[in-house]
């Protein structure tokens, strides 16, 4: 299996490569020559746990690492970091299925790819020729950046730099970064939002850094969209063999998203024959992706607004890219990327069967959080609330009574004052590890290890500056910690 740009550059590369290079010569971002068919192989792919089944899918794609390689660090990734055995359990709440993709070290659905792509990229760099200091760039919505720096910390012979937007982030998240150990991590608050930090990182990788090769742990890079297939084919067959589910028959997924990453590993796995029937697109109050799917046209001229669900306030969905490419070629998405970067629009010929979008401002969010919590005790963050009331509008308004799989991406402990405040209000006011306290008293005594200790840990990342002033800022963290 080779790779290639999404804007034509001809070049192939391994997977190996292309994970190590992080983005194509041309800017455009790597994707796979063709899509493996694991139709046939459902009944036995259904009985497998996750460690197995991942090492069957990533198998089909990462064909230049040996079994052994893949295995090893498939097991590394997959272990005790995760809190269930299930790694991604399915459960089962007021007539709704949750798919939980928050039970890794940091408690967000970016620890599934981002506990696996340090080793992979390890072994990626190793069979490189390079006489250069490896670089892992990362700008994040919020909780890519502690996963990625979780991941990577302590790697030997490969540094970290996140930057994350000062004010765009809740106070937990941004607090998991700036405590966050480890000699070869450093983490950077931007003065702006989340695009204008994506935007500069791209902007490196376009120029460069003398003496340092730059690789990237966003969903930009490959090697971070193809374990995220996996929890995909793992859902469904928990619906088999938990839910009584008959082998083949379709699910709908139900994926808050920003950056369309989470939701475009939903398309690699329908290409490659999973059943899905609809991959629904749920936004917030920055609706860009809905009303993309809605007009196909892509309009990134309009106010970010900071919500409750910071992970999905972007304006500038990255992978989409990927899905123009597949649905368009590689002529047509270079066109639509410079329109996107000239005007700030593009109007997308084509079309985008396979996939709804629906959306839930601030106020559906909060309703929803509140809702299923009355209903069954259950409680989701603000994210998957997005998706929860996203998905009751998409079935209310189509009439699809497919089964459907809503994807929970990030633990509540994550926002605390949001889920907290949106449960019974007279908890508004309250601040972040107070509202822990309380969300801890409403999940019957519940409280994770990784936000119990955050309250008293050191913050050891400080640095701030603006968007213009980023690769300064890179240089001036490598030269302090070598």
């Amino acid at each position: 299996m080779l790779y290639y740009s999404t804007r034509g550059d001809d070049k192939r590369l391994t997977s190996g490569a292309a994970i190590f290079k992080g983005i194509a010569d041309d800017g455009g971002l790597y994707v796979p020559e063709n899509f493996p068919d694991i139709s046939n192989e459902l009944p036995r792919l259904c009985k497998l746990d996750y460690r197995e089944l991942a090492d069957e899918i990533l198998r089909l794609y990462l064909t230049d690492y040996t079994a052994d390689e893949l295995t090893e660090s498939i097991n590394r990734a997959y272990d005790d970091k995760f809190d269930t055995a299930d790694i991604a359990p399915l459960t089962e709440k007021a007539g709704y299925y949750f798919l939980e993709l928050f039970h890794g070290k940091t408690l967000a659905f970016k620890d599934m790819a981002l506990s696996l792509l340090p080793g992979l990229m390890k072994i990626a760099a190793l069979k490189q020729d390079m006489n250069k200091d490896l670089v892992v760039l990362t700008a994040t919505s919020g909780d890519t950046g502690k996963a990625a720096l979780e991941g990577f910390a302590g790697t030997e012979d490969i540094d970290i730099v996140v930057f994350f937007p000062l004010e765009g982030v809740s106070e937990i998240q941004k607090l998991q970064m700036q405590t966050q150990e480890g000699g070869n991590t450093h983490v950077i608050g931007v003065y702006g939002n989340f695009d204008d930090a994506q935007t500069g990182v791209k902007r490196i990788f376009g120029e460069g850094i003398p003496g340092v090769h730059i690789s990237s742990a966003n969903s930009i890079n490959i090697g971070r969209l193809l374990p995220q297939i996996v929890y995909y084919v793992y859902a469904y067959a928990q619906m088999v063999n938990k839910y009584g589910l008959k082998l083949y028959d379709p699910v709908n997924f139900t994926v808050p998203t920003g950056n369309f990453g989470n939701i475009l590993a939903g398309y690699y796995a329908k290409r490659m024959g999973l059943p899905i029937n609809k991959l629904i697109c749920a936004s917030n109050d920055n609706k860009v992706l809905y009303d993309f799917l809605q007009t196909h046209e892509y309009d990134k001229n309009r106010k970010l607004i900071t919500s409750a669900s910071p992970s999905m306030d972007i304006l500038v969905s990255s992978n989409l890219e990927r899905l123009l490419f597949h649905m368009s070629g590689s002529l047509q998405t270079k066109e639509y990327m410079n329109q996107l970067s000239e005007l700030g629009v593009y109007k997308f010929v084509g079309a985008t069967d396979g996939f709804a979008a629906e959306y839930a401002n601030q106020d559906e969010c909060f309703e929803g959080i509140r809702e299923l919590y009355e209903l069954s005790g259950y409680i989701i963050d603000t994210h998957t609330a997005v998706a929860y009331r996203a998905y009751q509008k998409y079935r209310n308004n189509s009439g699809d009574n497919t089964p459907n799989i809503i994807l929970s991406t990030a633990s509540p402990f994550k926002f605390p004052e949001s889920v907290c405040a949106s449960i019974d209000s007279k908890h508004s006011g309250l601040d972040a590890f107070e509202s822990v306290k309380e969300l801890q008293r409403l999940s019957g005594g519940y409280l994770p290890e990784q936000i119990a200790s955050l309250e008293h840990k050191e913050k050891r990342h400080m640095a701030v500056c603006k968007p213009e002033d980023m690769k300064n800022a890179i240089l001036e963290a490598l030269s302090n910690s070598r």
